[in-house]
């Protein structure tokens, strides 16, 4: 996938989290919730520049409910979102 998110934005690929909960309970599709996890794809060039970014490709991050725009590229779900966001980088 080959594309520059502009201004301050970055690009993530939500990623599934487990349909199993702590006690062993397999959960349906229809009974999860959707997921606001999501792994950095690319990352503007404006915030690249900016020394105080605390986040880099291939981090996971967690991101607002509602934000962000999603595209299909490639047959892949994508959000474009802005770094303010962002709600915190899981470690």
């Amino acid at each position: 996938m080959n594309i520059k998110p502009l201004g301050k934005r970055v690009l993530i690929k939500k990623f599934e989290v487990e349909n199993q909960t702590a006690s062993g309970i397999v959960l349906p599709d229809s009974a999860k919730e959707e997921s606001n996890m999501a792994e950095v794809i690319a990352i503007s060039k404006e915030l690249m520049e900016d020394d105080d970014l605390d986040i880099k490709v291939g981090d996971k991050v967690i991101y607002s409910k509602y934000a962000g725009t999603e595209v299909e590229i490639e047959k892949e779900e994508v959000i474009l979102i802005n770094h303010k966001d962002l709600l915190a980088v899981l470690a």
